[in-house]
């Protein structure tokens, strides 16, 4: 029998007024590369274009049976990724709250050691070879999705005389066109290195940077084998998520 929706309304209601100082400021000199890639002059808004409303298509279907379980979809057979195994999981929400259904859920890290697999890559970290840090998800009616992984290790960059990113994982979230991508990060409850990190010290908000931080979530930790972190994203409203690549509201 085919399921009967309810012949109701849906909720009328404006979207909540963006709060300008939840995102931070576009040029920030402590984080260098700010200063080259901040706008000079004042943002102008496009409509969007008609390919970026009807295409291209993601794959949303054709997602892999391994590709949210990092441990595994880049080892050798009988072989796993090395480091301290965790599941990540969470729902993607609206402004009020509700399951957001069908969003492909990318997300991309540095291995145990804070090596990413990339050719121009500088971090003496040894690789792993049964590690690729990247994979991928399809939230459900519910706008839940989570993945198996490991957590990832810290790393230095060059932007202060020793300065080193937080343990993070990188989150890529599609609608159904390129207009709809929205771009975001992930940190670790109790790390001590968050407050340390100059690009975390872009957002004045210590609650927007809570926001950012997975909570150990002891509920749903795997018995002898993962532990467990709770990441919930909300796509937009006065206390939407901090999307880098939106960083003046989505």
């Amino acid at each position: 029998m085919n399921e009967v929706l309810p012949n109701t309304a849906r909720e009328a209601a404006p979207f909540p007024a963006r709060d300008r100082n939840w995102h931070p400021a576009a040029d920030t000199p402590g984080y260098k590369s700010t200063v080259l890639r901040a706008p000079k002059k004042a943002l102008i808004a496009f409509e969007s274009t008609l390919s970026e409303k009807t295409g291209p298509a993601f794959g949303h279907n054709m997602l892999g049976e391994l590709d949210n379980d990092l441990i595994h979809n880049y080892a050798k057979a009988g072989e796993s990724a090395i480091g301290e195994r965790i599941v990540v999981h969470g729902r993607v929400l609206d402004e009020m709250g509700r399951p957001v259904p069908d969003v492909l859920v990318e997300y991309w890290q540095a291995n145990a050691g804070g090596r990413y697999r990339h050719k121009k890559e500088t971090y003496l970290a040894p690789l792993d070879p049964n590690f690729g840090g990247f994979g991928r998800s399809i939230t459900d009616k519910e706008g839940y999705y989570f993945f198996h992984t490991i957590k990832p290790g810290p790393y230095p960059w060059p932007n202060g005389v020793n300065d080193w990113r937080p343990a993070h994982i990188h989150f890529s979230l599609f609608g159904s066109g390129f207009a709809q991508r929205l771009i975001t990060q992930m940190y670790f409850e109790g790390d001590p290195m968050i407050p340390k990190c100059p690009i975390v010290n872009t957002i004045s908000d210590a609650r927007a940077i809570d926001q950012l931080t997975a909570a150990l979530d002891w509920a749903n930790t795997i018995p002898m084998d993962s532990l467990a972190y709770k990441f919930d994203i909300v796509l937009r409203g006065r206390r939407s998520t901090f999307f880098e690549n939106r960083p003046e509201g989505n």
